[in-house]
């Protein structure tokens, strides 16, 4: 197992916490978590808590919006064709169900297309166009795509397609040249906020068309698509987002539409509950799989299908697909780990590239996050598709992969993605010299201390102040994701009740307490089985890392540490 650094963040800013701790009739402990999160009075504590959609910004905010409105109703108004043109993943196909579903009940002609990964790769294809083109389509709205697409949309014009770009992905250095491009984060769009999800752009879309006609309550029933996408795209849980996805889970929550039923049934879950980790964890897997693995148009028909039995028998496709997926994985992981312990010296490699022509192009990017967490190395995993290596790169917490690709463009064929994560393609013949200059980059860039993953600490706390209140409270920071994380607390000086055990692929399960506090704490450590030996041979305490969750047993529902780490202490 890899060592972890435990880094207890600095309050810089003490007062506030004071100040808000006795505003909200707070912990002090509490009171931190928010300043940590930007919020330092009352009505920023109100807002964080409550949520609202009409916090929400006006979509005609967004650079585009204009455009894009007009040239929708002018569709609509002469019952041209549109198609909606979407991506395989969760938040491609989740934005295609919403669009397209929002634009028939405006009595659009409207259909969808989804390309095929394996055949057509990553966006607005030739192809694509070709198929749409071919059923004499007028429109051509892509979704959680197209930023990048500049040849792509100049060849649809061509054809006397327009098209409107709705992405959320970093633009490079030319903008296509499409009929209206929404991008919060393009150069010269002041839009407010910058972190939505490819659905929460298309819902920005909505939201601008439903305006225009009076009707600003329509596009709220879509809320649910925009919270699968984006709690599965790994999106700032942050501002318009935690809107977004709170309302969302609400609907899926009370009243989900049958797809999605099916889908959290097929999870063995049931509608009530469900969590933003639950749809990354249980949800998105299975969504993703039918992309990865064939015809992701399956997941949309899933998503936008009215039909219970339908409904029921696409999710069983998933489920079937997610199965298969999995067992790739597993084949594709232990050949790779092999690679790794045999083939590479990771004294003198920084990162981690491999290639192997036969890995499957659809489970290679899950392949190198796996690696990322064996290894904590900036990991590359490339296949062979129609003689050009193709892959994934992944990346640690210090290290922009974007911006290493980059710097390394002159030996790829294209390349695509952000700081942690992202797509390329490269010649075989130039593989080494990829490989040498990518880890020359990353030798430069990375130091000995940034290959230690960093164990981020929000506060130390003691067994006795984890009160009923303050997991109340806790519970109501939720959605938790990204730029809103699960509280992560240590504690010292912690003792084990009765004997550890081990359960499933190497989970350590304990039973906890502390000094000064008669209660005790039930808590698993995902991962952590390897230190059942030490700490069950030597009779000792423990410092433990943990966030806290909700497990149930006999319908009751009762306080979890979900351990991170742990630090075991010799008994004097």
């Amino acid at each position: 197992m890899l060592n972890k650094r435990w880094k207890i963040k600095k309050l810089s800013d003490v007062t506030s916490v004071s100040d808000l701790s006795t505003a909200l009739n707070i912990s002090e402990i509490l009171a931190k978590l928010l300043v940590f999160r930007g919020i330092t009075n009352f009505e920023e504590a109100k807002k964080y808590f409550r949520p609202s959609i009409d916090d929400l910004h006006d979509p005609f905010l967004m650079d585009g919006m204009n455009l894009a409105t007009q040239r929708v109703f002018e569709a609509l108004t002469e019952n041209q064709l549109i198609y909606v043109f979407g991506d395989y993943d969760v938040d491609g196909t989740c934005s295609t169900a919403l669009l397209y579903l929002f634009l028939k009940q405006l009595g659009a002609n409207v259909e969808f297309y989804i390309p095929q990964r394996l055949v057509e790769g990553y966006g607005i294809s030739r192809a694509g166009i070709d198929f749409v083109h071919s059923h004499q389509a007028s429109l051509l709205i892509s979704v959680d795509c197209g930023i990048t697409a500049v040849e792509e949309t100049d060849y649809a014009k061509s054809l006397g397609i327009d098209v409107i770009i709705c992405d959320h992905h970093q633009p490079k250095d030319k903008i296509p040249d499409a009929y209206a491009v929404l991008d919060p984060i393009k150069p010269g769009c002041n839009y407010p906020y910058k972190f939505l999800s490819g659905a929460g752009v298309a819902f920005k879309l909505t939201q601008g068309l439903a305006q225009r006609i009076g009707k600003r309550d329509l596009p709220l029933e879509y809320l649910d698509f925009v919270s699968l996408a984006a709690s599965a795209d790994i999106v700032a849980l942050t501002g318009e987002n935690r809107i977004l996805v709170r309302e969302g889970l609400n609907a899926i929550n009370k009243n989900p539409r049958p797809g999605i039923l099916a889908l959290i049934k097929s999870c063995n879950l049931e509608p009530g509950n469900l969590t933003s980790g639950q749809v990354v964890f249980t949800l998105a897997p299975r969504i993703n799989a039918v992309g990865r693995l064939g015809d992701a148009q399956r997941a949309v028909e899933l998503l936008i299908t009215e039909s219970k039995q339908t409904a029921m028998e696409l999710a069983k496709v998933l489920e079937s697909e997610n199965y298969e997926r999995r067992k790739i994985d597993e084949t594709t992981l232990d050949a790779a780990l092999y690679k790794v312990e045999n083939s590479l010296n990771l004294e003198e490699d920084t990162a981690i590239i491999l290639h192997e022509e036969n890995w499957h192009p659809g489970v290679i990017g899950i392949v190198a996050s796996r690696l990322v967490e064996k290894y904590y190395r900036p990991t590359i995993m490339l296949t062979t598709v129609d003689g050009v290596a193709k892959g994934s790169a992944r990346s640690i917490s210090n290290f922009d992969i974007y911006g290493a690709l980059k710097k390394c463009e002159d030996v790829l064929i294209h390349f695509g993605g952000h700081k942690a994560a992202a797509g390329l393609a490269v010649e075989i013949d130039k593989l080494g010299e990829f490989r040498s200059k990518f880890n020359k980059i990353a030798k430069e860039s990375i130091s000995a201390m940034d290959l230690l993953p960093e164990l981020e600490i929000d506060s130390e706390i003691n067994f006795s102040e984890i009160t009923p209140k303050f997991l109340r409270i806790i519970e109501q920071f939720s959605p938790f994701g990204p730029k809103n994380l699960r509280p992560v607390f240590v504690a010292e000086n912690v003792e084990i009740v009765n004997y550890p055990r081990l359960v499933g692929n190497n989970h350590l399960i304990l039973a906890l307490k502390q000094s000064g506090c008669d209660r005790v704490f039930d808590s698993i450590g995902f991962g952590l089985g390897n230190y059942y030996e030490l700490i069950t041979k030597a009779k000792a305490q423990l410092d433990i890392v943990f966030t806290i969750d909700k497990s149930s047993r006999d319908g009751k529902e009762f306080p979890q540490l979900r351990l991170k780490d742990l630090r075991i202490k010799e008994n004097n």
